[in-house]
């Protein structure tokens, strides 16, 4: 007898199966909504963890290669202009398990490019350092490389994480972080402005590159770009030189964070 109760039952949830009504459909279709999205998160997530680098970049006598070595032992040492890469594992002072692998790129003009085309496509987080000491001197050659790593369609897509790393504040004379940023995004729009305004090359493409900085019409500044850009002022020499530590508890940070 309760075999023949259920049969009405089942005979209708078949047909409702046969023919979904609106409030089966819907059921299916958040089913569907949430598959597709989990899929995806699972897609950026692998691609991102397949990204495991953070690329050193900066004009040469930033302090890139004193911040790689301080980072990786804490220890001063004298360093050189680079003319290859260096690159090691570094841990998470607050989590070893939360690694990446840093790698340090030379800074030199005719070699800079070659190497961001080489590592680009690898890096989860760029650190740019800047020489706040000498970049009153140097903001247009630091604002042209800047400006070449952030219209770079690899770059643009991935959208790394940013840190602008203001070196040497140890030093009486360094700029803060507060007006390099100004000047930058001020040296950046008048970059965008020239650039588009730029001739064709010979073979037709347009010299200013393909990609666009910032928002039409807009002056320029970081919050536009697709990926998160901080800033900090740190010191790979330290307060107190050679013997002392290096000043860079900002940086550190931001490294857990992005491992």
């Amino acid at each position: 007898s309760m075999a023949g109760g259920l049969e009405p039952h089942l005979e209708a949830l078949r047909r409702e199966m046969a023919a979904p009504g609106p409030a089966v459909l819907s059921v299916l279709l958040a089913l569907l909504v949430v598959v597709f999205t989990f899929l995806i998160w699972r897609f950026v997530q692998g691609r991102r963890s397949s990204r495991k680098a953070v690329l050193l970049l900066g004009l040469c006598d930033a302090g890139k290669t004193l911040l790689f070595a301080r980072l990786l032992t804490g220890r001063y040492r004298d360093t050189q202009t680079s003319i290859t890469d260096s690159s090691a594992v570094y841990r998470a002072r607050n989590d070893k398990s939360a690694n990446v692998t840093l790698i340090d790129l030379p800074g030199h003009e005719s070699l800079r490019l070659q190497f961001l085309e080489r590592f680009k496509a690898a890096a989860r987080a760029i650190v740019f350092v800047v020489d706040s000491v000498a970049f009153q001197r140097e903001v247009k050659d630091v604002a042209e490389f800047l400006y070449q790593v952030l219209v770079d369609n690899t770059v643009l897509k991935n959208a790394p994480a940013l840190l602008i790393a203001c070196n040497k504040q140890d030093v009486t004379m360094a700029k803060s972080a507060k007006l390099i940023q100004q000047q930058l995004e001020k040296e950046l729009n008048t970059l965008r402005v020239t650039r588009s305004a730029a001739p064709t090359s010979l073979d037709g493409s347009a010299t200013g590159g393909p990609a666009q900085l910032g928002k039409k019409g807009k002056d320029f500044d970081f919050s536009q770009l697709p990926m998160k850009v901080e800033f900090v002022e740190c010191s790979a020499r330290g307060s107190k030189g050679e013997e002392g530590d290096a000043d860079f508890e900002g940086l550190e940070k931001w490294l857990a964070k992005i491992a």
